[in-house]
């Protein structure tokens, strides 16, 4: 018997919704918030009633009976450090921790706290997966040239692990068997070498490592960057946001609309052909660097993410990288199947659904 599996994924200004029939979409909605509708309320976790009453008031205007979902899933949000990639029970620990920001604020923190309110009202199980603080990294990988300051893992886990355990379904094997080395192209770009069934290293997307990005701005020289903090000229706030949000390709060519800066390239634009070429060449070195430290044959370099719909950024890629690579490309992010697939597993019995511990 199918089971029917409701996903949602809030974003700064709109709460993706879908349902499936185990992996058969059956309808999926964005629902839009208005600046003016948000700005009435002093902090993210007081919008929990409001995106908590439209996905009722969804449900209830496309006639589905909320006692009839087994499942409700919402998008992992900021928690402690995950030693183990997988699908968690929402629990009260992780719940304590999301309302009130423990480890930062993010509008994926309502993704548990939306589930959690519905599943009350049928006592349906509700679940995370693959948020983006699984942290699997080996001690090497963590360490950096200053005691006390660690690499820690910020990553597209949600669609990294989905795309791994697609892939190796195509090739009729599990991903426990598989080496590979995934790119996530999106706002942020993440790069990860996945060993037996673990993500062994990843760049930091979030906090300053790795490749710049359409808004971030990656791995910066550090004298210069302490030389700017210091300036005088700019607040810390102004700071993390050169960081993240108007660095990388938005920094210098005033967009992250990779078609944008394609098109303009295509016109002429010598210099965000030459931004464009320094992204995709970051990107190759990164992939090329967890090769060389995979220590056993790599299986697929993939790209995934928005970008990768991108021939121009995908071509690029290629272009950088050596042609024995075995390079996949799977494009896009489909967060909400992502979180189903995870959902489904544990309701079948495939794997265990994980505990979230203090």
């Amino acid at each position: 018997m199918s089971k029917r599996i409701l996903a949602i994924n809030p974003g700064s200004t709109s709460t993706k919704v879908a349902l499936y029939d185990d992996l058969t979409l059956i309808g999926q909605v964005t629902i839009r918030h208005s600046i003016d509708e948000l700005g009435q309320y002093p902090t993210l976790q007081d919008q929990l009633p409001l995106r908590t009453q439209a996905v009722l008031d969804l449900l209830t205007q496309k006639k589905i009976e909320l006692s009839s979902i087994d499942a409700i899933v919402g998008r992992g949000g900021l928690l402690h450090p995950l030693p183990q990639g997988g699908t968690y029970a929402i629990n009260e620990e992780m719940l304590d921790d999301l309302r009130v920001n423990r480890y930062g604020v993010h509008a994926s923190n309502l993704g548990a706290l939306i589930a959690h309110q519905l599943s009350q009202l049928h006592h349906q199980p509700c679940f995370i997966v693959n948020p983006v603080v699984v942290d699997e990294m080996i001690a090497e990988a963590r360490v950096t040239g200053i005691p006390g300051i660690q690499r820690a893992s910020r990553y597209h886990a949600l669609n990294q692990k989905a795309i791994a355990h697609r892939f190796a379904k195509e090739l009729h094997r599990r991903y426990e068997e598989l080496t590979l080395v995934i790119t996530h192209l999106g706002g942020g770009i993440s790069v990860g070498l996945h060993r037996n069934g673990r993500t062994v290293d990843v760049n930091n997307a979030l906090g300053g490592d790795g490749p710049f990005s359409p808004e971030r701005a990656g791995t910066t020289p550090l004298f210069d960057l302490v030389n700017l903090c210091f300036s005088g000229l700019y607040t810390r706030e102004q700071i993390y946001s050169m960081l993240v949000g108007k660095g990388g390709l938005a920094g210098h060519l005033g967009t992250a609309d990779g078609r944008e800066i394609v098109a303009r390239i295509e016109q002429g634009d010598s210099h965000a052909e030459s931004i464009m070429a320094a992204m995709c060449y970051q990107v190759a070195k990164e992939i090329g660097s967890l090769v060389a430290v995979a220590q056993s044959e790599i299986d697929g370099v993939i790209l995934t993410g928005g970008l990768a719909y991108n021939d121009y950024i995908v071509s690029t890629i290629k272009h950088y990288l050596p042609s024995n690579y075995p390079i996949y490309v799977f494009p896009g992010e489909d967060e909400l199947l992502a979180l189903v697939e995870g959902t489904l597993a544990v309701l079948n019995g495939e794997v265990c659904v994980l505990s979230y511990n203090t």
